[in-house]
């Protein structure tokens, strides 16, 4: 009688050892498997982090590279090409990032009715330019804008004007070309974040605001863009990001491109990425302030998330920050 308990028994424990020993194993190769995913995050990002920060405190000149501690960050307070890029950059950024998040969040409300037909057609249509080659694109818009390119013979034939703008040769206008650019392929882009929002608000929500009376405008305002806040919110600091971080569209629609003396007229187009390079390839190579730049960069992105990250806050985290506050308040009183 006691002998088939005692099996029983001894199986048991068996197979808990067992299991015991297959978790250790799978940790251990848990481990192994995530050691080698962060040998090769250490090496291709954490790395060329720390890197160009110890660059940003040297100064290389005919192959001689010297440690400066933070000479080169107070150069940048006193080079000028440095604050036409930085003047360029957030010029760019301030009309072209509102403007397009909101062309992108209109498209997005008309094209989620579904009441609009064809809608995928449209959606696809608008999304397409956002997997255009960059280059083709910008090329696309260089000879758009050209001297003798379709915008002016088209203006032309109507009689808009009399002569041909040189729009490229203009600083205020190439820089317009570039903004709308820019708009043109990114708008879609962001109106498929919008979509994927609004879509997945309860169409409840919808049927009570109409009716309690809400017209549609007011159901805009007073349901769509607080529940696509956090949306909006990504997108925002997203495309702040990708501004600031500007190089592909001004170094091909400006004339001559890499071999110029300027990028764009005036350096109208110079941007802060677009200086970096500069810095490090066609000017006297100089890794060291190059790297200088970077950082400036990362610190911008930095700050400007953090502001960001405040406005777009909502009513829950503003009140839980009040709440740390005070609790910091009642430690140190006590």
């Amino acid at each position: 009688m006691l002998a088939p308990l005692i099996f029983f028994d001894y199986l048991t424990q068996s197979i808990i050892d067992w299991g015991i020993i297959m978790e250790r194993k799978l940790k251990k190769y848990g481990l192994i498997f995530i050691a080698v995913a962060m040998i090769l995050l250490a090496l291709f990002m954490f790395y060329p982090v720390l890197y160009s920060f110890y660059l940003s405190l040297t100064s290389t000149k005919l192959g001689k590279t010297d440690f400066v501690w933070f000479a080169n960050y107070k150069r940048i307070l006193t080079d000028p090409l440095f604050w036409t890029s930085l003047k360029n950059t957030f010029v760019i950024l301030l009309i072209q990032v509102p403007v397009m998040l909101f062309l992108a969040l209109i498209l997005a409300t008309i094209l989620n009715d579904k009441s609009i037909k064809f809608r995928g057609f449209f959606r696809t249509a608008l999304f397409l330019p956002a997997v255009t080659s960059l280059i083709a694109y910008t090329i696309l818009f260089k000879m758009l804008f050209s001297y003798t390119g379709l915008l002016n013979t088209t203006l032309m034939r109507i009689n808009l004007i009399s002569e041909p703008i040189e729009w490229m040769s203009n600083p205020i206008t190439a820089k317009a070309v570039l903004i709308i650019a820019m708009i043109w392929r990114w708008t879609g882009y962001n109106m498929v974040f919008y979509l994927s929002g609004m879509q997945n608000i309860s169409e409840d929500i919808y049927e009570a605001a109409s009716i309690d009376g809400a017209s549609k405008i007011k159901s805009f305002f007073m349901i769509t863009l607080p529940l696509l806040k956090p949306m909006i919110l990504f997108t925002t600091i997203m495309s702040t990001i990708g501004t600031l971080q500007l190089f592909d569209e001004p170094m091909n629609l400006s004339q001559g491109g890499v071999t110029a003396a300027t990028i764009g007229p005036s350096n109208s187009l110079l941007t802060l990425s677009v200086y970096i390079y500069n810095l490090s390839f066609k000017y006297v190579p100089n890794f060291g302030y190059g790297a200088t730049v970077a950082y400036v960069i990362v610190i911008l992105i930095g700050i400007l998330t953090l502001i960001q990250f405040r406005v777009g806050a909502t009513d829950d985290e503003k009140e839980a920050r009040k709440l740390k506050k005070q609790n910091r308040r009642e430690k140190r009183r006590a």
